[in-house]
């Protein structure tokens, strides 16, 4: 395709056309960016907000701060916010989730018009817009509003959005601030204009995927002048001079006007607060004061400083620019949940403080759990604390353990048992200090029961079958009794995530001395085996009796949820030397891994596989027998060649799947899911993967960069910096030769965290041609809970 945006950074433009290379979407260099000393990247400058905006990426180009509360960016009237290949700019909205797959969030969409209002609904009021005058970058992004001559440009601190608009010469300049809209559904609305400067809203809806229990946002609009007037809009109709109105589900807002023909530029300043209106307007008193290009500037800084803790050399310009898209993205959520004076709402839908710890919402835990947990466990491990303790309060306000949790309230989309290995990861890096045994405790009720009916969370929702029968059972069509996901839908992988989990907390069991415990959720850990059917040599949802259910053909699987049973055949971490066994061997599994990866393609023509061969297509998730790197159930199966003794395939097939990173809209694989996919990408890159999630287990595989310096915070790694080399890493030069930590050869091809703690340097050597290194017994990571003899 070709890609005829700029994205800009103090004057300097870097015009990126798409160009097809030997398979792999490359673009041209940026410009030089100026202001900068020579030699030095400015590393905002490498990061492009606009990689997977097209073709169901799901992230969003707007402006916002590591884990911010407020994400100003702009819909185009795509499910989930902004599309790259659609015309029209809606407004500009408050809250989006990077890479989500239904409408969720878009909280007060935001646009500047001029002449008279006409139209209350967005999708009519709507303004044509040009990639050619569209820009964005870390903290701020600007459009041109062709329909009304209005440039509008937004950047954001963490708990308010700004916005300047440049006005044509006119007296009737408006700003439509719509409440009745957003991606998800809206239950009731309220607008007040509370003097000539000043607009509050409340917001309630509900929604992600299917219906959820409601939740409310409130905000405050400081404009930076007078309204020379306004009004406000319900249901269609538009009443001059009103000050408030209200609506259940239907059209409500308020527009404010100007007169620009003297002074142009508006700006205006809006504060989030998920507790009350009080809250909206302390967080806008905190943080609204500073102007436009002050707040710009700071948010710049910010990123600059959290991208600076990954210092990366070589590779090519694409490599780079694709790499730090990926770390930012990396950092965009979980979010701030509490208000500047630490109230937040609970899952109870109470009001609390937060002392001792910051609060954060959003959690994708079934995307998540898998990389992104644990890239924050290294790089901001700080944030990483305060997230699992955040995770904890669920429990304690609820009663439960989230699943997937939006705001203030349980969404229950996905399966499994994903918070398990988040928080049993916490653990292991160290982050739950002072609370492991009330980590354990939640951990311990949301393993061994079912949420009560009156609870909107489903947990484990299959356990009692699951602790009878050792298997979820696969019931198709089962009536909901929630609203979201249903692990009935999705027994066989139900099981295999149960019993991921199970040994997850059977080893922080053993640390903390529950032996007995220990023991039986290693014991549970066992369960993926009652699901493996001899007679097909793969795993297969079992129904209420016991039966084998569905085709018995892998590829046309179900009960895999998002999946088919080649691409879950993998997801047994905690025990993959027990998989093979039941395979055949090694010899059978690495056969199948060569079917599954198409090998002798891959090796061929590696970009090619991977676009042409592999499963593509960001909902392409069933009826595949290869490999889905779109998805997260098989994330973890090219380090699955470590278990074999051909560790240098697990290279091949990684730097095979690196490929379908770009720095083009169309640059993501399949949907980001909070920075899950992106943390893959900067994870695999440095060469240093969590095959074991939950642990404290990073596998190797061969950098693509000569050399990353990572920046890592004291308090939780003493030597505060960790390097990786692999000098003359290429596309050629990429298998290992030899590794050495910290001077002396090491031939595991895995590290764990008390490596990392108490090590500085890790080497690679590298070569055109496979070696020994890593082949020999016992250099795989170890099972977490081995089989039984």
């Amino acid at each position: 395709m070709s890609w005829p945006h700029r994205f800009r950074r103090r004057g300097a433009v870097a015009l990126l056309a798409g160009t097809l290379v030997g398979g792999v979407l490359l673009a041209p260099s940026a410009q030089a960016v100026t202001g900068h000393a020579p030699g030095r990247d400015h590393l905002t400058d490498l990061v492009n907000p606009f990689i997977g905006t097209s073709n169901e990426g799901n992230t969003y180009p707007g402006a916002a701060v590591p884990f911010g509360m407020v994400q100003l960016s702009p819909d185009t009237g795509h499910t989930t916010g902004y599309d790259y290949q659609q015309d029209h700019i809606r407004g500009l909205s408050l809250t989006h989730i990077s890479g989500v797959g239904c409408g969720l969030g878009g909280d007060l969409p935001v646009l500047p018009t001029t002449g008279d209002i006409t139209e209350t609904d967005d999708a009519k009021y709507a303004s044509a817009y040009s990639h050619d005058d569209e820009e964005a970058h870390p903290g701020y992004y600007r459009v041109g509003l062709k329909t009304y001559g209005v440039r509008a440009e937004a950047t954001a601190t963490e708990r308010t959005g700004k916005q300047r608009y440049t006005f044509p010469a006119t007296d009737k300049a408006n700003v439509l601030l719509n409440a009745g809209q957003s991606l998800h559904r809206t239950v009731s609305t309220k607008v007040e204009v509370l003097d000539s400067r000043t607009v509050r809203t409340a917001i309630t809806g509900r929604g992600f995927c299917q219906d959820t229990v409601p939740y409310t946002v409130y905000t405050i609009t400081r404009f930076d002048r007078p309204f020379a007037s306004y009004g406000t809009w319900a249901d269609g109709k538009v009443t001059a001079g009103a000050k408030s109105s209200a609506a259940k589900e239907g059209g409500n807002g308020a527009y404010v006007r100007f007169d620009t023909r003297k002074d142009r530029t508006v700006e205006a300043t809006t504060a989030l607060s998920y507790v009350d209106a009080a809250g909206a307007a302390r967080n806008l008193k905190s943080e609204g004061g500073t102007s436009f290009d002050r707040a710009r500037r700071a948010a710049d800084a910010t990123w600059e400083k959290r991208l600076g803790t990954v210092a990366a050399q070589g590779g090519d310009e694409t490599l780079r620019r694709t790499f730090y898209s990926s770390l930012y993205r990396s950092f965009l959520a979980p979010n701030l949940g509490a208000d500047v004076d630490g109230r937040y709402t609970g899952w109870d839908q109470k009001k609390h403080r937060a002392q001792g710890f910051t609060y954060y919402q959003n959690w994708s835990l079934w995307d998540t759990y898998r990389t992104q947990t644990q890239l924050l466990s290294l790089l901001a491990p700080h944030e990483a604390r305060d997230m699992a303790l955040s995770v904890l309060r669920v429990d304690k306000e609820s009663g439960w353990l989230p699943k997937w949790g939006y705001g203030t309230v349980e969404t229950n989309i996905m399966t499994g048992d994903p918070v398990t290995p988040f928080l049993t990861n916490a653990y292991q890096q160290g982050l739950l200090k002072g609370h492991e045994e009330e980590a354990y405790r939640a951990l311990r009720k949301n393993a061994d029961g079912v949420p009560p009916a009156g609870s909107p969370a489903v947990g484990r929702e299959a356990n009692a079958q699951y602790l009878k029968d050792g298997y979820a059972p696969y019931i198709k069509g089962r009536p909901h009794a929630k609203p979201g996901d249903s692990d009935f839908d999705h027994g066989g992988s139900a099981t295999l995530e149960y019993a991921l989990s199970d040994a997850m907390l059977s080893r922080m069991a053993k640390d903390l001395g529950h032996d007995a415990d220990a023991r039986r959720y290693a014991e549970r850990a066992q369960n993926y085996r009652k699901i493996f059917d001899p007679s097909t040599g793969f795993f297969r949802s079992r129904d209420a009796s016991g039966a084998f259910a569905g085709p018995a053909d892998p590829a046309q699987s179900e009960g895999f949820h998002e999946g088919t049973a080649w691409q879950y055949q993998w997801m047994v971490p905690q025990d993959l030397p027990g998989v093979i066994g039941l395979i055949g061997g090694q010899d059978a599994a690495r056969q199948r891994l060569d079917s599954f990866f198409a090998y002798d393609q891959l090796v061929a023509d590696p970009a090619r596989t991977a676009r042409e061969v592999w499963v593509n297509g960001p909902y392409d998730y069933y009826n595949a027998d290869k490999y889905n790197p779109q998805n997260e159930p098989d994330l973890i199966a090219p380090y699955t060649y470590l278990s074999t003794g051909q560790p240098w395939k697990t290279t091949d097939v990684v730097h095979a799947a690196l490929t379908l990173f770009t720095d083009t809209p169309t640059g993501m694989t399949g949907n980001d899911d909070l920075g899950t996919m992106s943390a893959w990408m900067v994870l695999s890159a440095i060469g240093v993967y969590p095959v074991q999630p939950g642990t404290d287990t990073w596998s190797l595989s061969t950098p693509v960069f000569d050399r990353v310096d990572l920046t890592l915070d004291k308090r939780y790694y003493p030597a505060g910096r960790f390097t990786v080399t692999a000098p003359g890493t290429s596309a050629d030069q990429r298998y290992t030769r030899s590794v050495r930590l910290d001077g002396k050869a090491w031939d595991r091809t895995y590290l764990t965290t008390d490596d990392l703690r108490e090590s500085h340097r890790l080497d690679f050597a590298v070569g055109t041609d496979p070696s020994a290194w890593g082949t020999a017994a016992g250099d795989a990571p170890p099972a977490v809970t081995p089989s039984r003899p």
